[in-house]
């Protein structure tokens, strides 16, 4: 028998759904979820808050799990960056259309990752400028500055070569030929969406077989790590560049009025696994605090290094001042300088203090206390071991880096490691 009153209450139901469907507050919370949209947003549009939701949708739909953070990383860095570094904000390209991302991967014939589209959607990177975007580090004979790569270029220099097969470079610096890459495809031991530095193994009899640092496992953790680094302070600002020294708060030690302060940063670019050989940079920040008594000041005469890497190895290094410059404190006065040292094994650390003497007697003298600070090289991914022990065929090798014509075919070469050896004297 037919049950009219089931027909209408189910009638009832629906009508109750539609309504609450169409409940625009509702749609209002889901635009500024998903799409960061604001009620300034809605009014140029004129439209219901539904129908806003409905319009990003039908765009960036397939991006619905990453737009919203990767669209407020790229906020809060323009933000963070538009009063220190304006020149670099200039440099950042508009967005792309779905279009112009699928002709890309019809060209390089494999699929990006939807993060990524997502963030080219939003910026396709930048410029080829100096700085970069993705951070700087500068030594007395090493300078390095990296550009967040546009698709383009990015695509005409994608790998098919063995060691970074499928690889896409996210990355480039004019000045050393490094890049982060990202892979593509699951082949020679990575992952898929890996991000990484790549270096020679100079012990493998294949002359194509890499070693990786990691940098990430998403676009999405390793831009917006990125990004959070920078706006927080914890990449410091110094001549309109972003350098990519990282500082511990415990990394602070106070010896009567004077400061000392450490930063470190890894340089996959002079380092290398096979053999080991681990590069790190160090800044130094001394500062005699501003209510200091004038009848304190003082000039630093010598350093003291105990250095320890992670097998317990110990080095004592002692030396007249600190790289060559004798450094007088004030009340007030803050004197920085950058060095480096290197490890034979993947972290070490370094501690030690400065003997300084005062200015009005000379044979007064003190040791100033250098907190312990810790080096930490990226975490490392080998090629696949059957890679690493087999002879190297010419004929299964495509040197060329690029797919593109037009692209400088030395752009994306296979940077050699460990350019450089660092005396701990200096």
């Amino acid at each position: 028998m037919h049950s009219w009153d089931g027909d209408s209450s189910c009638q009832s139901v629906c009508r109750r759904f539609h309504q609450l469907c169409s409940h625009d507050p509702l749609w209002k919370r889901l635009c500024k979820k998903y799409w960061l949209l604001t009620e300034e947003d809605k009014m140029q549009q004129n439209i219901c808050w539904m129908e806003l939701f409905r319009q990003f949708y039908c765009d960036m739909g397939r991006y619905i799990d990453h737009y919203s953070q990767l669209k407020k990383a790229w906020q809060d860095l323009k933000e963070y960056l538009g009063q220190r570094c304006p020149r670099m904000i200039a440099s950042l390209n508009v967005g792309l259309t779905e279009e112009e991302l699928d002709a890309v991967e019809r060209r390089i014939k494999f699929k990006l990752p939807n993060d990524y589209r997502c963030s080219l959607r939003i910026h396709n990177g930048q410029r080829l400028v100096v700085p970069g975007l993705m951070g700087s580090m500068a030594l007395s004979s090493h300078y390095r500055s990296e550009d967040l790569l546009d698709i383009e270029t990015a695509a005409g220099g994608f790998q098919l070569r063995k060691g970074l097969k499928h690889c896409l470079p996210l990355t480039f610096c004019i000045h050393t030929g490094l890049s982060q890459y990202m892979a593509l495809d699951e082949v020679e031991g990575r992952k898929l969406s890996d991000i990484f530095y790549h270096c020679a193994n100079q012990m493998a009899c294949d002359p194509s077989v890499v070693d990786m640092f990691l940098t990430g496992t998403s676009f999405t953790e390793w831009f917006t790590k990125f990004v959070h680094n920078v706006i927080s302070g914890r990449y410091p600002i110094i001549r309109d560049q972003i350098f990519r020294y990282i500082h511990d708060e415990r990394w602070v030690a106070r010896t009567g009025e004077i400061i000392i302060s450490v930063a470190t940063s890894f340089l996959p670019e002079l380092s290398s696994v096979h053999p080991p050989h681990y590069f790190f940079s160090y800044r130094i920040r001394i500062e005699m605090v501003e209510d200091a008594s004038p009848d304190n000041a003082c000039q630093l005469d010598s350093r003291y290094w105990k250095i320890t890497n992670a097998n317990g190895d110990v080095e004592e290094v002692q030396g007249p001042g600190v790289v060559g410059e004798f450094p007088v404190l004030r009340p007030g006065t803050v004197h920085e300088y950058t060095s480096c040292t290197t490890f034979t094994t993947a972290s070490g650390y370094m501690e030690g203090y400065y003997t300084f003497h005062h200015l009005s007697q000379h044979r007064n003298t003190f040791n100033v206390t250098i907190p312990r600070f810790c080096m930490v090289c990226p975490p490392q991914r080998m090629p696949s071991t059957h890679q690493i022990g087999c002879s190297h065929d010419p004929s299964n090798d495509s040197t060329a880096p690029s797919n593109s014509s037009n692209l400088n075919p030395n752009l994306f070469g296979n940077f050699s490691p460990a350019m450089g050896r660092c005396p701990r004297h200096t």
